[in-house]
């Protein structure tokens, strides 16, 4: 009953706070064993303070600039043990948190987080010197949607490539999912998420807008957060070239982590390809 209640609060509270729960907790700060780093200040277009964390590389001269976009939940500083050891492989990378997450200004807001997401894009060109033409965007769950968005926004000048990691295709559709998983909520799936759930940012709307460079989707087929078939939709719905990645597992953005032995060499090796 209690799980019941929180759902429909949350699902009656609209868009916002079913795709969007920040926090301000500082879990894990990179030390400089996991690489030499640096804040970032940056400001979205409305002004609001952004905070980011850009690891340099390793090696030189580097071998491109992945821009990170997180997940919905927690902040970038635990999201960032996703990304940063590729920095020790001879990349930039910068991760970040959206408005109202960690560090930034500002409170939670979809549309915010687009513009967010969009500055992000604009700062690691400026900040990328002789790679700026060599951008490579990394987006997981939430953070595949917001980076999609963003590239509709800035346009995606110098991205060579482009990975989602256990995204899904629609914010209707995957509120309808969450309300139908439980019975008294199912019965009202579809009025609830029609009127109260906006697919302006839908990514199953902006995939095939996107500038047309390789494309890697990972999805784990027993996803228990973002189930498989999003992730399968949203692929068929992209033009090529593209690559999809099906994990045999039933985690939620496993595969750089939790599964790191078995899908990072070829992530590696994938990154390669598209920057050669």
């Amino acid at each position: 009953m209690k799980r019941l209640i929180l759902l429909t609060a949350i699902v009656l509270s609209g868009c916002t706070n079913i795709f969007l729960q920040p926090d301000q907790v500082h879990r894990y700060l990179p030390t400089r064993e996991e690489g030499n780093w640096q804040e970032a200040r940056f400001k979205s277009a409305d002004g609001t303070e952004l905070l980011g964390i850009w690891f340099n590389a390793r090696k030189t001269p580097s071998k491109g600039v992945i821009v990170h976009f997180h997940g919905n939940g927690e902040n970038m500083t635990s999201h960032y043990l996703f990304v940063y050891w590729l920095a020790g492989e001879g990349y930039d990378v910068f991760t970040f948190d959206y408005r109202g997450y960690g560090g930034s200004g500002g409170k939670k807001s979809l549309n915010g987080s687009v513009e967010d997401s969009a500055a992000a894009l604009r700062l690691a060109r400026g900040r990328a010197g002789g790679s700026r033409e060599r951008l490579i965007v990394l987006g997981q769950s939430l953070g595949g949607a917001l980076a999609l968005a963003a590239l509709d926004r800035d346009g995606g000048e110098g991205v060579r490539g482009v990975i989602l990691d256990s995204t899904f295709a629609s914010y209707r559709e995957t509120a309808r999912l969450k309300l139908g998983s439980v019975w008294p909520t199912w019965l009202f799936q579809y009025p609830l998420s029609t009127l109260l759930i906006s697919d302006r940012w839908a990514p199953k709307r902006l995939i095939a807008r996107r500038k047309p460079v390789p494309l890697l989707v990972l999805h784990a087929v027993n996803d228990p957060v973002v189930p498989y078939a999003q992730g399968r939709k949203l692929f068929d719905l992209a033009p090529g070239p593209k690559e999809f990645w099906k994990l045999d597992s039933a985690g939620h953005t496993e595969a750089l982590y939790a599964r790191a032995s078995r899908y990072r060499p070829p992530l590696l090796a994938w990154l390669d390809r598209v920057l050669d």
